[in-house]
């Protein structure tokens, strides 16, 4: 299937407008038994590919997801993560910093959850919260602000350096597509849970976001870490974006299988009893 993931890149040094994607495109492909197939054949490539990585234990990779409430986060996670081994990845969800974590530098507690050799790691939100969040809501000065994104970009040059590659998403949605799933979350029992009055006073600030968004995408997306906004408003579609940049990441990434500390034909099967 011809899929287009380049598209969906934020180029460095460019002015990226997020009205330049749009949140319910689906590159061309229809949804279709071809599209589900694709996907499978996705993860296959992925549980192949993670293997590998484990083996090797010398890279890691780190897929970093942040979007509006009700874009999709979790459910990404659980349609992408069915294709990796859970023994090799760990899931971390980022929320309100502790006191202990605010006595600290923002970066402190993101840098203890980067996954370790062999591993992937998925963060649900990030440090990016600190330049989002904190922004909009102007909980630290905007000079500190400012600062935070050449730390960052800094911080994961360092993770790049050392071994572990770093995929940036965006789930990106309209703001009437975030009405549908709230109203659907309240017109649902087996959904209730999930509404947070909150979040309305967060859907509110949208434009704020959007201005905090664009300017995180435009200073963070890196050649070392490069920011994807990846349509989410067909989920088939973004699963099948997201499978694919997670699985030519792996790939460029080529883990080896170890060398062997024995001769296998020292071990004939007549010899296993």
């Amino acid at each position: 299937m011809d899929l287009d993931l380049e598209q969906y890149r934020v180029t460095p040094g460019h002015d990226f407008k997020l009205a330049s994607i749009s949140p319910d495109d689906t590159g061309g492909i229809q949804k279709s038994d071809r599209s589900k197939d694709a996907f499978n054949a996705t993860l296959r490539e992925i549980w192949d590919l993670q293997e590998r990585l484990y083996a090797e234990g010398e890279q890691a990779l780190l897929l970093v997801l942040q979007a509006m409430d009700t874009a999709g986060k979790d459910s990404t996670i659980r349609k992408v993560a069915s294709g990796i081994n859970p023994q090799g990845c760990r899931v971390y969800s980022f929320k309100v910093p502790s006191a202990n974590e605010l006595a600290r530098d923002f970066l402190w507690r993101v840098h203890a959850q980067v996954p370790r050799k062999g591993h992937i790691g998925i963060f649900n939100r990030s440090h990016y919260e600190d330049v989002l969040v904190v922004r909009v809501k102007g909980l630290a000065p905007i000079e500190v602000v400012d600062k935070r994104y050449e730390q960052i970009n800094e911080f994961e040059q360092l993770l790049h350096e050392t071994g572990t590659r770093v995929i940036k998403i965006m789930l990106h949605i309209s703001k009437e597509y975030q009405r549908e799933r709230l109203l659907r979350r309240l017109r649902r029992e087996d959904k209730l849970w999930k509404f947070n009055p909150g979040d309305l006073k967060e859907r509110a600030r949208w434009d704020d976001y959007m201005e905090a968004y664009e300017i995180m995408l435009n200073r963070c997306s890196t050649e070392a870490a490069p920011w994807y906004v990846v349509p989410a408003e067909n989920r088939w579609y973004r699963n099948l974006v997201i499978g694919g940049l997670i699985r030519d990441t792996l790939t460029e990434m080529n883990p080896e299988l170890p060398d062997l500390d024995f001769d296998p034909a020292d071990y004939p099967p007549e010899s296993i009893v």
